[in-house]
């Protein structure tokens, strides 16, 4: 006979609700309370649980708290979802969870610290493995989202297998091992400062070739040899025509803001530039894919980035012939603005009501930087006047100022010496000034890349921003595009806009009969 559950010897066997069947289900309780209760208990929170609180629970569980060897296929989809994270181009290393993951070398890592930069952003965990693989990448990122940290960190990397340049002149003669392009001055200054800070740890010497400089100071410094160059098209073809430098061993190559170069008409400079490096350092078409080109017979080959908001066809003609098998990384949506700007549109009669609609926003955001955004220099010195007649101080910005005077405007907004910045659309791009609590357009740009760009000067490194725009019927032509990205942002479409007849369909005006916006 076999012996009573619970009983000495027997196990105690809980299967379905917990009871055997054909015995007395009270002495099964009474003999196995705790585990019963226990049951039950599980039971009852599962079943009221609410359903987020779930979801939580399963999240908290995957990624989060897993090591690497632990993460599943789902754990990283789960990963790359939160983050709006997507790639393409074939088999792609993984992205990483924190700057210890990252692989990078001890020095780079003890900069990275230095400089601040306690968790990496989203674009930065996803393109620095592929760079640091030796593959080309095009990456797509929201403003203010961290990528000029994302491609100089694998370029110092790159470096570091080199040999040391300084005071060899075999090598110092060969010119550069690294190149950036960018299509402003401001933007390749400011380039040029993150580099040194993340090169802190290595002796490195950085050289910027920007217009409005003394060039002959800059071949001086081109002599001395550098292993970075950082510059605008236009400067760094004129010292290479002038032989100041040559390319002969620079193979990682940076274009930033591939698409703004062009609209400024930079692509015959940037393809004379591109083709005065060796085109044997090409990485073969024929490369299998995901393969480290580096190991292919010793040979290093060129690694390319280029960060885009868009693809215009001139930008898909550089891709398809200085880069080979690219891995694309998308972070969020192109073109789109950042979740944390409020984003306000003031339909006004005209521009005579917009100097009493600045004064009332800059009395709202007395207490913090404000950026005001015009379209051309004679409503740049226009405005000046109107702050002027208001008590503020604020510093100018756009293409007519000369380089010092440039530089000391920015270096003034950036520390907070004034408080407003007012400028063109030389401002748009690049210009990173963390405090910037308010961006005013008061003249709306011509296209809809552009007034992204432009609102992206604030709510920049996951902070809060609001950016409010002008708009009046001279702008009838964004309207269509503007409407579209206040919707899909989860912004309020002011009801004059959604009544308009121009934001219902989109002008099949050609671009280049648009307004003609200075820099």
């Amino acid at each position: 006979m076999q012996p009573a559950p619970g009983s000495h010897g027997a196990p105690a066997l809980l299967f379905g609700r917990g009871m055997l069947a054909g015995v007395d289900r009270s002495v099964q309780r009474s003999e196995q309370p705790q585990s019963a209760n226990a049951l039950a208990a599980a039971r009852r929170e599962e079943r009221f649980e609410r359903p987020a609180e779930r979801q939580t629970k399963q999240m908290a569980s995957t990624w989060r708290e897993k090591s690497l060897e632990e993460m599943t296929d789902r754990d990283w989809r789960i990963f790359r979802e939160e983050h709006n994270i997507s790639f393409k181009g074939g088999k792609l290393p993984l992205p990483f969870r924190s700057w210890e993951e990252s692989a990078l070398p001890e020095q780079l890592l003890r900069a990275v610290n230095r400089v601040g930069y306690t968790s990496p952003s989203p674009i930065q965990m996803a393109s620095i493995p592929i760079g640091l693989s030796g593959r080309d990448v095009i990456g797509v990122a929201q403003t203010g989202s961290g990528k000029t940290c994302a491609f100089v960190l694998p370029m110092l990397a790159y470096i570091m297998r080199l040999p040391p340049m300084r005071g060899n002149e075999e090598i110092e003669a060969r010119g550069p091992y690294s190149l950036i392009l960018s299509p402003t001055r401001e933007l390749a200054q400011q380039i040029e400062e993150e580099t040194v800070k993340f090169a802190h740890f290595l002796e490195y010497r950085c050289v910027s070739l920007v217009g409005g400089q003394d060039i002959e100071q800059q071949a001086f410094k081109l002599r001395q040899g550098c292993e970075v160059l950082i510059g605008t098209p236009g400067r760094v073809d004129d010292c290479l025509q002038r032989r100041y430098t040559v390319l002969l061993q620079c193979n990682f190559v940076v274009l930033d803001e591939a698409d703004r170069m062009i609209d400024y008409g930079f692509e015959p400079q940037v393809v004379k530039v591109l083709d005065a490096m060796p085109s044997t350092n090409l990485k073969p078409v024929d490369l299998e894919e995901g393969a480290n080109p580096d190991d292919a017979g010793g040979k290093v080959y060129r690694t390319t980035f280029m960060f885009s908001a868009t693809m215009p066809p001139a930008v898909e003609r550089l891709a398809r012939t200085y880069m080979r098998q690219p891995a694309v990384v998308s972070i969020g949506t192109a073109g789109k603005a950042a979740s944390e700007i409020q984003q306000i549109v003031l339909m006004l009669r005209g521009d005579e009501e917009k100097a009493a609609q600045l004064e009332k926003w800059l009395a709202r955001h007395a207490e913090t930087q404000v950026i005001v955004f015009v379209n051309s220099h004679k409503v740049c010195d226009f405005v000046a006047r109107t702050l002027e007649r208001l008590g503020k101080v604020c510093s100018i910005l756009h293409g007519g100022k000369t380089q010092d005077a440039r530089e000391a405007a920015i270096d003034a907004f950036r520390n907070k010496r004034t408080s407003i910045l007012l400028a063109t659309d030389v401002a748009g791009r690049g210009i990173d000034v963390p405090d910037v609590g308010l961006v005013i357009n008061y003249q709306l740009p011509s296209n809809i890349e552009s007034y992204t760009h432009r609102i992206g000067r604030t709510g920049r490194a996951g902070r809060k921003g609001t950016a409010v725009s002008f708009a009046t019927n001279n702008d009838a032509d964004l309207f269509f595009d503007l409407k579209n990205l206040l919707q899909d942002s989860g912004n309020a479409v002011p009801p004059e806009l959604l009544a308009h007849a121009a934001s219902r369909k989109k002008p099949e005006k050609d671009k280049q009969f648009g307004r003609n916006i200075e820099i």
